[in-house]
């Protein structure tokens, strides 16, 4: 599992090749196309390297125009958008085979006093309580299938708290879905590496709540036709990935062909370190 995650920094780790132009490398997937969050965490190591080194990021905003080839390198432009007194712009267009196939913008911040409230955090059983992926997966999947997720995600300790829904199809539910989640491994003490982290791991099941309601169970039985067309974060508190976070999901509508995602991710001790929203594309096939 250690080397899983040496992989996943690696991948994060782009060369620079001018200024404010970075390339990125990509590997297979469990679809044929580039992993979503592949993109955005390397688009926001690009964004993170052009900014100042006291300021953090506090929010991206990004779509996903293409899809992305998995055997070919990709190219990150960065545009010094703004440096302000307290907060600094970048724009970033991720570009394959002279196409953009992902722009975000990201804002960097930094560090204030101000106010301080958050919502409390919704219970939870404690992770270590929970069967791993490798535990979980061979009960709902075909032993193929399970297997190609399980080495996708080896970088991850992902832990389910209720069944998947690649694990309930045919069985409407309420759209909620939570998850622990934290590295397998312990990444260099980088604030920017572990929004980078999280970001990543947050594209990885933020539309199951979607498949839930409906009883439909996702790429992985074939009864649904997927893809992210924009993501948000907000990075509001300090974590580490490396340390659990609780990634409580859910899906108040679906229409038009597109489910919407929105989430809070927890801290074990009970802050509310990050808020993600997420549209793709979920569609019925015919």
């Amino acid at each position: 599992m250690p080397e899983a995650l040496d992989s996943l920094l690696d991948l994060l780790d782009l060369e620079r090749i001018e200024q404010d132009i970075f390339r990125g490398e990509s590997r297979s997937s469990i679809v044929p196309r580039v992993f979503g969050g592949q993109v955005a965490a390397q688009a926001l190591v690009a964004a993170g390297r052009t900014a100042p080194a006291d300021r953090l990021a506090h929010s991206l905003h990004s779509y996903f125009l293409r899809p992305g080839d998995p055997g070919a390198p990709i190219v990150y432009n960065v545009d010094r958008i703004r440096d302000g007194r307290s907060f600094t712009t970048r724009r970033v267009v991720a570009v394959q085979h002279g196409q953009p196939i992902f722009h975000l913008s990201a804002s960097f911040q930094t560090s204030e006093e101000g106010l301080d409230h958050q919502y409390d955090m919704p219970a939870a059983p404690e992770p270590e309580s929970l069967p791993t992926a490798a535990e979980m997966l061979p009960r709902h999947l075909p032993r193929e299938v399970a297997d190609r997720l399980i080495e996708a995600r080896a970088a991850v300790d992902l832990r389910y708290v209720e069944t998947p829904p690649w694990g309930s199809v045919g069985t409407p539910r309420e759209p909620r879905s939570q998850v622990w989640f934290r590295t397998n491994g312990k990444p260099a003490d980088d604030p920017l590496l572990h929004m980078c982290l999280a970001t990543y791991v947050s594209d990885m099941t933020l539309l199951d709540s979607v498949l839930l309601a409906h009883g439909r169970g996702g790429w992985a039985v074939g009864d649904v036709v997927g893809a992210s067309l924009d993501h948000a974060m907000w990075f509001h508190r300090p974590f580490r990935a490396d340390e659990w976070l609780l990634y409580d999901q859910e899906s108040p509508t679906a229409s038009g062909g597109r489910g919407l995602g929105q989430a809070r991710i927890w801290t074990q001790d009970g802050k509310l370190a990050i808020t993600v929203i997420q549209e793709g594309v979920v569609r019925v096939p015919r």
